[in-house]
């Protein structure tokens, strides 16, 4: 009689818990950063700060995202345990916000923020790779779902602090807000501690490796062209997303007037249509390409920051808002799950670290040149700077290489 090898069984699916777990921290990793950006004006009249001065504060942010981002994928790409990686993360980037509830001085706020940078720079190497291997047939999905939870964060946070603010001052609001960033920490620490990818996963990709087989797989990777151009992209689009979203409160608070609740109402509105716009995207992408779903979503930022531009202080300008953060936040996850396809998965912590290191470079210069225009030529014209900076990213997307185009479209 003839035998029949049985095959063998696949691989159970990590349960999809472990995603919306995920999700909800993310959520926080972002609440924080958009409860400062609604703070920044109240800060700025405390400390009698100029516009550039107030650039300058996320422009330390995002400086010591970038100096931390790759370190930050090298110990990912090298350590197994990545439930405590996000952990350490979430309780990092909270932290230091508390502390601003006891600094008086700007040089201690600068220290405060730069903290926050270094903090983040774990999360997205650790978060969005381990996501995307675990479902590598639905990953534009899963990172929006996880890009969801960003979005989450930006647009509930001004919502609630704006009304905290009301009838509590900001450093009671900082004081009060590290608890939920605690109890999430705790959270992960406890259900996702022992979090990897398994032995299979490790053998197939390389998921976890040494550090002697980490090395030899570097030099590779910076020579990835696909790489380079969109890392540059990204860069140019977060100098557009961190400069919108650092004097956005500014020009809704200064120009036109609003109070903290209606400032915390635009900037939700910016992040709703975002939390919208990020499911659908992701799902487009997995279906008809990365490319002409990042494209069109760039082009039209560029059209909607004019329209904001000419339309001043009226109401229509919070109408455009809304419409800017639809497409603005909508190619976060395609632009994530595309670096992940272009380069080698055991290092996909590090591809995700060097592209968060160039968003976290074009951020940090952005907010400082924006307030510079700002100080010279008025709010109003930094966002004709936004648009230009956005436009110069989708010409970095039209520059990728055609394999790359065959891969994503």
């Amino acid at each position: 009689m003839s035998t029949v090898a049985a095959p063998s069984a696949p691989a159970p699916a990590r349960s999809f818990r472990d995603v919306w777990l995920i999700t909800l921290g993310h959520a926080l990793t972002h609440w924080y950063p958009a409860t400062f950006y609604l703070l920044l004006p109240i800060i700025g009249r405390e400390l009698g700060l100029d516009y550039a001065q107030i650039g300058l504060i996320m422009t330390c942010q995002y400086v010591a995202g970038a100096i931390a981002n790759v370190p930050g994928g090298v110990v990912v790409d090298t350590v197994g345990r990545k439930g405590v990686l996000m952990a350490i993360s979430l309780f990092w980037v909270g932290f230091p916000y508390l502390l601003m509830g006891f600094s008086h001085g700007y040089l201690m706020l600068l220290g405060c923020v730069a903290l926050v940078g270094f903090g983040n720079s774990l999360w997205h190497p650790t978060a969005i790779p381990t996501l995307a291997r675990t479902y590598p047939e639905r990953k534009g999905l899963v990172l929006s779902i996880h890009g969801m939870g960003g979005n989450a964060g930006d647009a509930l946070a001004p919502l609630a602090v704006g009304a905290l603010l009301t009838w509590m001052t900001w450093r009671e609001v900082v004081v009060i807000n590290v608890v939920p960033g605690l109890v999430m920490s705790i959270t992960i620490l406890a259900l996702l501690g022992t979090l990897t990818l398994g032995s299979r996963h490790r053998k197939e990709d390389g998921s976890h490796q040494t550090l002697a087989e980490y090395l030899r797989g570097v030099p590779a990777l910076f020579r990835n062209r696909s790489l380079v151009m969109l890392t540059t992209s990204s860069a140019f689009r977060s100098m557009t997303q961190n400069a919108l979203l650092t004097f956005l409160p500014v020009y809704l608070a200064y120009e036109m007037g609003y109070s903290p609740f209606w400032v915390g109402a635009g900037m939700f509105a910016l992040q709703a249509a975002g939390f919208a716009a990020s499911p659908i995207a992701g799902h487009l992408s997995d279906r008809m390409g990365r490319r002409g779903v990042m494209t069109a979503s760039m082009a039209m930022t560029a059209v909607v920051l004019v329209f904001m531009a000419f339309a001043g202080k009226t109401h229509a300008f919070v109408f455009f808002v809304a419409v800017l953060g639809f497409f603005l936040y909508a190619i976060r996850p395609v632009m994530q799950a595309w670096i992940l396809e272009t380069t080698p998965k055991n290092m996909g912590g590090t591809s995700i670290g060097i592209l968060f290191g160039a968003q976290a470079l074009g951020a940090s210069i952005a907010p400082l040149l924006a307030g510079l225009i700002a100080d010279r030529a008025g709010l109003a014209a930094t966002f004709w700077f936004l648009a230009a900076t956005i436009v110069i990213a989708i010409l970095f997307i039209l520059g990728m290489p055609k394999e790359s185009f065959a891969k994503a479209s």
